[in-house]
């Protein structure tokens, strides 16, 4: 199943948490959702979900619109939130009987996903006693005991272990086989491990929708340069294969180079020529941290 946002806006009070949002996410695909706090990556998901509604625009999964079908397209999804809702006072399996009661599942389903998800040994357990990525587990197995054809995931690794981190992601990796996941996350490093495709959000707007296998295919480079004075950029502009250039501060320039040819004996030769003293010479690939610090500046 797909999900198809068109145009969402959603204010709360006079402050605009979203602003004409546009985007869709074909079945299979793993989605990663990226922004700094408060870009409204939360606020998407719970419109996406059904928990609010947004000012205007539509969400729909599967082509089934979220404004008219509420309940068919919440059966279709899969939710683990930010801030994952326990009971604390239920056992485990008490609580996963009860999601199971819920969407009116065979009890045998409750068995099946303490197994994927490795709780059995704190199936016994109350929920409050247990660690913070066991509770997040929790909220996991809750979240596909109705094997949704849609998971949304906001911060899912929070409170893991490197041992549990592991196991989460193949996790994930195994149900995107027949489910359509999207990810929100402050960790680069799961998106590039989980993610085919990333979506960034700055200030309620969607500012860059690009492919993980854009960074690892990428001929682009960007040299940065700190000379002793301030410099106009046309200077540096008769550098061969120069795309953009920025001066992020100071007498520091980012020159962006699309090329996989290592540019610093090209800037160094410039600098000399035209008689520039050069305090320091860096040379940054394009990765997705790099990018994402880039688009949010």
């Amino acid at each position: 199943m797909s999900i198809k946002v068109e145009k969402i806006t959603k204010y709360f009070g006079n402050q605009k948490a979203l602003d004409k949002v546009s985007f869709e996410i074909p079945e299979g695909q793993i989605t990663g959702l990226l922004g700094p706090n408060g870009a409204g990556k939360s606020t998407l998901m719970k419109i996406i979900t059904g928990y609010l509604t947004p000012y205007s625009g539509e969400a729909f999964v599967s082509d089934i619109p979220l404004g008219t079908a509420k309940i068919e397209v919440q059966k279709r999804i899969g939710y683990l939130p930010e801030l994952n809702p326990l009971y604390d006072d239920m056992y485990v399996r008490e609580y996963l009987h009860y999601q199971q009661k819920i969407y009116q599942l065979p009890e045998s389903r409750v068995h099946e996903v303490i197994e994927i998800t490795s709780l059995e040994k704190e199936a016994h357990k109350k929920i409050k006693q247990l660690s913070k990525g066991y509770k997040q587990r929790v909220g996991f197995a809750a979240a596909i005991i109705h094997k949704p054809k849609i998971l949304i995931l906001d911060e899912p690794t929070s409170g893991f272990d490197p041992k549990q981190l592991v196991e989460i992601r193949a996790l994930i990796k195994k149900i995107s086989a027949t489910t359509t996941v999207l990810l929100s996350t402050h960790i680069m490093q799961e998106v590039e491990a989980l993610c085919e495709r990333v979506l960034i959000i700055n200030k309620g707007k969607l500012i860059a929708d690009k492919m993980l296998d854009d960074f690892n295919q990428s001929t682009q480079q960007i040299i940065e340069v700190e000379f002793d004075y301030r410099v106009e950029k046309v200077a540096l502009e008769v550098l061969p294969h120069v795309e953009q250039i920025t001066n992020p501060k100071g007498f520091t320039y980012q020159i962006h180079f699309t090329t996989d040819i290592d540019m610093r004996s090209k800037v160094f030769d410039l600098a000399h020529d035209i008689g520039l003293k050069i305090i320091s010479l860096n040379k940054i690939n394009q990765s997705l941290e790099n990018y994402f610090l880039e688009q949010i500046r």
